[in-house]
């Protein structure tokens, strides 16, 4: 019996922020592939190693977490004043199917570095050292992001001395500045609070009435008080991640919480929405010992942050949650501000598993509704491998 050989497809492998994922330029895909549908989503689910029964993502170039599990596609931009479309696909680790439902904040820091080195950024936009500023379209969402890449003799720099808690080694730091966060394609009618409320009362049947800032920034987020539902903001991993009745909670708190977001209809469609939205919980500042054996005083920090991304507890902090906790860290009386001290802010520091990272958010009350110019942050990014990524010549 013949065997269809495998194809091999131009790709990076590269760490954005706490995350890794394969990087594509959509002209280098199978043509079948440079478009969304049933042919893409294959494509992408092989080369990561999904769905995988195990769990373990071995046949593919996946980690088997939701940091690792993931894939981009760039393409020159189609959008005025803009130099790259960013497209975004979360791989299920065991289910057949591609999330395009947001973005990802921290490969958000690779979109830059890799337009600039795959010849997708006009050179004239490049000085041979400095700053370069890239302008991206994130498609998933409809934002604008703001990239700020370090240049030196030309090329982009890798290397440096920033740290970021959750990543080993330091690198160069790269600035994101992420334009009017708040979601316009979801929700009720694209309103930053969709239910118009900053908390709201979330009845979840088999845990109760939880109070909940349900938000649209930077991704979808439903952030609860940790001490309502058990916990001091201080967990790690292991805490939840081993403890099946805890994941269970969650997933139910995000499904009700989705459908209050008017993100989906019915509670049974939040299995088909794994990406988002994403779920937190919020308490004020503790000592605690991160993952990684670091002090984390209370003194360090404005509030403690822990949030789940595909059903476990993240290693780390999502990128776009990032952005979420900082805007609405901005805004007084949302249950995050209020875990910070109940101030006005502009930005705010949280502890989160691997550490602490810093967020910055400009928010402003017009006619009563609120808005955020931009949330930034800083993260880093290295390419680790390049080449081809291959698979089966009939797998898509």
């Amino acid at each position: 019996m013949a065997h269809v050989p495998q194809i091999k497809v131009p790709a990076t492998y590269i760490r954005g922020g706490t995350s890794k994922g394969v990087f594509f330029r959509q002209q280098d895909l199978p043509e079948a592939a440079r478009v969304p549908g049933a042919a893409r989503d294959a494509l992408l689910l092989r080369v990561i190693g999904s769905p995988d029964p195990y769990g373990k993502q071995i046949d593919g170039m996946g980690g088997a977490t939701s940091s690792t599990s993931k894939t981009v596609i760039l393409s020159k931009s189609s959008k005025a004043d803009h130099d790259v479309d960013y497209l975004f696909g979360q791989v299920s680790i065991d289910k057949a199917f591609v999330d395009w439902s947001g973005n990802c904040g921290n490969l958000s820091a690779a979109v830059g570095s890799f337009a600039i080195s795959s010849g997708l950024v006009d050179t004239g936009r490049i000085p041979q050292n400095g700053m370069a500023t890239v302008r991206i379209w994130q498609a998933n969402i409809g934002k604008t992001i703001i990239a700020h890449v370090p240049i030196t003799n030309g090329e982009v720099q890798e290397t440096g001395d920033f740290e970021l808690d959750g990543v080993t080694f330091p690198a160069a730091e790269v600035q994101l500045e992420f334009m009017d966060p708040a979601a316009e394609e979801e929700g009720a009618g694209g309103a930053m609070f969709p239910t118009g409320n900053l908390v709201d009362d979330l009845e979840v049947p088999g845990v109760g009435t939880l109070r909940a800032t349900m938000i649209n920034a930077g991704i979808p987020t439903i952030f609860v008080n940790a001490e309502d539902i058990g916990y001091t903001g201080t967990e790690l991993q292991d805490a939840i991640n081993g403890d099946s009745k805890a994941l269970t909670m969650f997933e139910t708190i995000r499904a009700y919480g989705a459908v209050r977001m008017g993100l989906i209809k019915n509670v049974d469609e939040a299995a088909k929405r794994q990406h988002t939205p994403k779920v937190a919980f919020v308490a004020k500042p503790k000592d605690y010992v991160a993952s990684s054996g670091k002090k984390v005083a209370a003194s360090d920090i404005d509030l403690l942050v822990r949030a789940l991304s595909m059903g476990k507890l993240h290693h780390a902090m999502m990128g776009t949650a990032a952005v979420a906790i900082g805007t609405a860290a901005a805004i007084p009386g949302t249950l995050v501000n209020l875990a910070a001290g109940g101030d006005a802010r502009t930005a705010v520091r949280f502890g989160h598993p691997s550490g602490t990272l810093r967020v910055g958010a400009e928010a402003s009350q017009i006619n009563g509704e609120w808005s955020v110019t931009k949330a930034i942050m800083s993260r880093s990014a290295r390419v680790l491998m390049e080449g081809w990524v291959r698979v089966p010549g009939d797998a898509f």
